[in-house]
């Protein structure tokens, strides 16, 4: 089965779920520390957070994930890592994810690499699309990975290792009440709120059609397409 871990109550699988056709069972370790049995993992898809891929003190979940990403990463399990589970993934892997690098936030373009325009995660995706960005931490590309997809401020958006584990920094799942719930996390991107959400509204559309492609090319590679 696809089993989906979200890291954070504010961070949701989002448009992920209207997009699924399958099976699925979604995974709340903040709340009760509970991960999936590898017996159980077709596929794997790990969120984002307001944490950081390195804050196992706080969140002390955070180091048996890392460990069962390893696990997966090893048993050639496709695995899916979006913006924090991007940088768990390399994290895990030994890369160094780094704080307040490369920030970026909005709706906005990003740019495939020849790898990426020949990987199977971004066929029948366009080589430049719109996608949306929340993020302060980046992570670094591990000894294996390939760089597939880069940005005019973050060269490192999107990595596979071996042939069947993903990792991206930007965001395919969000939706405008998304946006909208976390531009409320501070003062200064509550005042942006109107500007994000328009923003988003504007290339809805066109970032929906690419979600849905990218999310079907990654079930594909489990064979749950």
């Amino acid at each position: 089965m696809l089993q989906i871990i979200q890291n954070d109550p504010e961070v949701p699988p989002g448009n992920l779920i209207d997009h699924l056709t399958i099976p699925y069972h979604v995974h709340h370790p903040y709340r009760d520390s509970q991960l999936p049995a590898m017996a159980d993992i077709s596929a794997l898809i790990v969120m984002g957070g307001a944490m950081g891929a390195n804050d196992d003190q706080q969140h002390p979940f955070l180091r048996n994930l890392k460990d069962l990403i390893r696990t997966v990463v090893a048993a050639r399990i496709p695995y899916l890592g979006i913006c924090l589970g991007g940088q768990l993934l390399a994290a895990a892997l030994g890369a160094q994810v780094v704080a307040h690098r490369w920030e970026e936030m909005g709706t906005l373009p990003l740019f495939l690499t020849q790898n990426g325009v020949e990987d199977r995660l971004f066929s029948g995706i366009a080589g430049q699309f719109t996608t949306f960005q929340w993020h302060h931490d980046s992570f670094d590309i591990p000894d294996s990975g390939i760089v597939l997809a880069s940005s005019s401020i973050c060269p490192h958006q999107a990595f596979r290792v071996g042939d069947s584990a993903w990792g991206l920094q930007f965001h395919p799942e969000v939706t405008g009440k998304i946006i909208h719930d976390w531009c409320a996390w501070d003062s200064a991107t509550l005042q942006q709120t109107g500007a994000l959400v328009a923003a988003f509204a504007r290339e809805a559309d066109s970032y929906t059609a690419t979600s849905r492609q990218l999310l079907h090319n990654f079930l594909l590679s489990a064979g749950l397409g």
